[in-house]
């Protein structure tokens, strides 16, 4: 072996800071694994080499930055479907750094299962498990009325889609990510949720905990009661269904009623299109934005939701900051960022009772958790921060001190680090 072991990382999408020298436009995601290469590359345990998808291009792209060789691999956005050619790219670069060991992160897409094929060492294999499809899917039409489940718009009925059709995607990519999971000895996870998922798939998994570290502007900045927009709730996410958009509506019916001035905020482009109208509209609607706009012209909540359109990460923490309370309505999550965003910042939060979240935030001390198909009590915790500041301040401190333990980037580059060691020693040891 190396006097340093070469670690390969596979990521889900490109890091903001390397995207332009691909010619890539940066999304609005990614901070936090910046973040985690630098507090790895700063335990100098390991040289790495990364790669990530530039979906719908073809080929590979290379660069050299700062002494790291960058992959950006050319990766179908058919997302249900394996791609034979996606393996072999895989397999080229692969053969060119001849890596110690491999790194993906997530599963959510087939190109973790062609990696994995690829590389072909399950004990030098390990997986950062994200969110999980196969599990997803089962969530994926929670609270949704079934006359809306099973309907389908003129658009989605000439292009065979509809909500349905997108479960069965869901469940599609589940089989590709079970079989992944099912090929490797190696998980990183950070919650009872992953964990149980995760060796319920594979029996004989090494599961390894790790906290993630989160973006880098959310370190610095502290929620202040004093500089809040009254009455103000905001949403990170609302485009589609498990993100329980539907949830937060029918709670917001409720809140009206006792707060006639209240403000919902959703950051993303409107997913519905109020002034479409005859020919346009027909052949552009979709049913999840149809059922979102009916609820809100139903409850009559058209002067109450905001939509923010696509956020920097600086206009998304300005938002977190001005917000009363943050909500995470989601019906299905392993530990949401933007939970764990709001809290280190310590802006009060409400979040549904799914996946880890109940590790983020202790309830009644650090903010309130509640069942995900039960709105009327999202409504009811939400009133209660409206009405108390003192509640809201108690609740901002506590989840700021919980945040900074589980987000300490420090703490988490050093596991990984760990993680990692644990793993090439085994490997050495056979």
């Amino acid at each position: 072996m190396r006097n340093r072991p070469k670690i390969l990382w596979l990521n889900n999408i490109v890091m903001p800071e390397v995207a332009p020298v691909f010619g890539m436009k940066a999304g609005f995601a990614g901070g936090w694994l910046a973040g985690l290469f630098k507090a790895f590359k700063a335990t100098d345990v390991a040289e790495l080499t990364v790669v990530f998808p530039r979906y719908g291009q073809k080929g590979v792209a290379h660069a050299a930055i700062e002494g790291v060789n960058f992959y950006g691999v050319g990766i179908p956005t058919a997302f249900d479907v394996y791609h034979q050619e996606t393996e072999m790219e895989f397999r080229s670069i692969l053969e060119t750094e001849k890596p110690d060991m491999v790194h993906i992160f997530g599963t959510e897409y087939p190109h973790t299962l062609a990696m994995v094929k690829a590389f072909d060492h399950p004990e030098k294999t390990v997986i950062s498990i994200q969110g999980l499809t196969s599990v997803i899917q089962l969530h994926y039409l929670d609270g949704i009325p079934m006359s809306v489940s099973r309907s389908r718009t003129f658009r989605e009925h000439i292009n065979r889609r509809g909500l349905l059709f997108e479960r069965k995607k869901f469940g599609r990519r589940g089989v590709l990510e079970a079989e992944a999971i099912g090929r490797v000895k190696h998980v990183i996870g950070r919650t009872d949720w992953d964990r149980a998922c995760t060796t319920q798939m594979n029996p004989n998994l090494q599961y390894h905990h790790c906290y993630e570290s989160l973006r880098d502007s959310f370190y610095d900045a502290s929620w202040d009661i004093n500089k809040i927009e009254r009455n103000s709730i905001f949403v990170s996410q609302g485009f589609y269904t498990i993100k329980g958009f539907h949830m937060v509506l029918e709670a917001m019916a409720k809140l009206r009623r006792e707060c006639p001035d209240i403000k919902l905020y959703v950051a993303g482009d409107s997913i519905i299109n109020p002034h479409k109208k005859g020919i346009k509209r027909l052949l552009t609607d979709r049913t999840y934005p149809r059922f979102i706009e009916d609820l809100i012209v139903q409850n009559d909540l058209t002067d109450h939701v905001i939509f923010l359109g696509n956020l920097t990460e600086s206009e998304m923490r300005e938002r977190y900051l001005k917000s009363h309370v943050f909500v995470s309505a989601s019906l299905v999550e392993n530990s949401p960022n933007s939970v764990g965003e709001a809290a280190l910042m310590g802006v009060p939060c409400v979040s549904s009772h799914v996946g880890g979240v109940a590790e983020m935030i202790v309830h009644y001390k650090e903010g309130y958790v509640y069942q995900a198909t039960a709105p009327y009590m999202l409504a009811y915790y939400i009133q209660k921060l409206l009405q108390s500041d003192e509640t809201c301040v108690a609740f901002s401190k506590a989840s700021k001190e919980h945040a900074k333990q589980i987000y300490n980037r420090d703490t988490n580059g050093k596991r990984l680090a760990e993680i990692y060691r644990e793993i090439l020693s085994e490997k050495s040891a056979k």
